[in-house]
C-alpha cells in the first residue's frame, strides 16, 4: 500500500511490476504478517545489470514524475516516523490527534488561524471560482474582492456568499484585473496560474493591485508530466518549478520571495502543489 500511495498506481499494477522485478532478480522480498517488504539488491547484481541499473537511474533522475514521487515518499516516511513515535507513548497521548478529530472535527484549527488576521484587511481572491475560500475569509477581514472570468462560477459564488455584506464579486481576466492600483492588502491566486497563457503578466497585475507592504500568496502545481491530467482540466501549463516562481515573482516586483512544495495529502490524486509568497 505504501508503494501504491507514493506512485499513485493501482495495487494490481504495482504488484505486477514488482513480480517482474523479483522474477528477474532486481529486488528481494519477504513477508511480514500480511505485508510484503521489498528491497533493491544493487550490491548483488552482476556487473552488466548493475551498470544498466545505474544508467537508468542517471537518465531518469530529472523526470518530473520522479520528483513528485519523491515528495510523496517523503510525506509517507514522515507519517511512518510519526506513527512509530506515537506508539512509544502509553495512554491517550498516542491517540490524541485521532481522538480530537473524532470529537471536534478539523475546522476549528483553521478558524483559530483565520482569527489571527487583521480585521481591516482588504483581500483579493483572484480566480475565485465558486467562492469557497472567500466564504472562509469574509468573516475575518474588512472586504474580500473576488475576481473570475467565468459567469457560471460567479453565479455560484454569489449564491454561496449572499449572506456576506463585505464581499465584492467582479467579472474579469487575471491579466487585466478590474481592481484599482494598490487597493488590496493581500492577494491570493490559488490553482489559477496554470490556466493562463502569460503567467508573468498575471503576476505583474497582482503586484499592481497590491499595496506597498502587502503580500501575495500563490498556490499551484509543481512540474509534472501528466499531460492527460492537464488536458482533462483545460490547463495551459504542466506546472512551475520553485526556481521559476521565485524568478517571476521577483521580476513582477515582489521582495522576500519564497516558494516551497506543500506536503501531498494522502487522498489527493493530482500533482503535488507549491506555496509561493512575496511582499510588495
Amino acid at each position: 500500500m505504501d508503494l501504491c500511495d507514493v506512485l499513485q498506481l493501482p495495487q494490481s499494477t504495482v504488484s505486477r511490476h514488482l513480480k517482474l522485478l523479483a522474477d528477474q532478480g532486481w529486488v528481494r522480498s519477504r513477508r511480514l504478517a500480511t505485508n510484503h517488504l521489498y528491497r533493491t539488491i544493487l550490491d548483488e547484481l552482476e556487473p552488466a545489470a548493475r551498470k544498466l541499473w545505474l544508467l537508468a537511474r542517471e537518465q531518469t533522475i530529472g523526470w518530473a514524475t520522479l520528483q513528485q514521487d519523491a515528495l510523496r515518499l517523503e510525506r509517507r516516511l514522515k507519517q511512518r516516523e510519526a506513527a512509530d513515535s506515537q506508539s512509544f507513548f502509553a495512554g491517550a497521548a498516542g491517540e490524541w490527534d485521532k481522538l480530537r478529530q473524532e470529537l471536534y472535527g478539523e475546522s476549528f484549527s483553521s478558524a483559530a488561524m483565520l482569527a489571527l488576521l487583521d480585521r481591516d484587511l482588504v483581500v483579493a481572491d483572484l480566480g475565485c471560482g465558486t467562492g469557497m475560500v472567500i466564504e472562509q475569509l469574509a468573516p475575518h477581514v474588512r472586504q474580500v474582492i473576488g475576481v473570475d472570468n467565468s459567469a457560471p462560477m460567479l453565479r455560484a459564488a454569489k449564491r454561496r456568499l449572499n449572506a456576506f455584506g463585505n464581499v465584492d464579486l467582479r467579472k474579469g481576466d487575471l491579466q487585466t484585473l478590474p481592481i484599482q492600483d494598490a487597493q488590496c492588502d493581500a492577494s491570493l491566486l490559488l490553482l489559477a496560474l496554470t490556466y493562463v497563457p502569460e503567467p508573468l503578466a498575471v503576476l505583474n497585475e497582482i503586484a499592481r493591485v497590491t499595496k506597498p507592504g502587502g503580500r501575495a500568496v500563490v498556490v499551484d502545481l509543481l512540474p509534472h508530466d501528466r499531460d492527460d491530467f492537464r488536458r482533462e482540466l483545460g490547463q495551459m501549463s504542466l506546472g512551475f518549478s520553485p526556481k521559476l516562481m521565485n524568478e517571476m515573482l521577483t521580476a513582477a516586483g515582489f521582495a522576500d520571495v519564497k516558494c516551497t512544495p506543500l506536503s501531498p495529502e494522502p487522498e489527493a490524486k493530482g500533482p503535488v502543489l507549491f506555496l509561493a509568497t512575496g511582499s510588495r
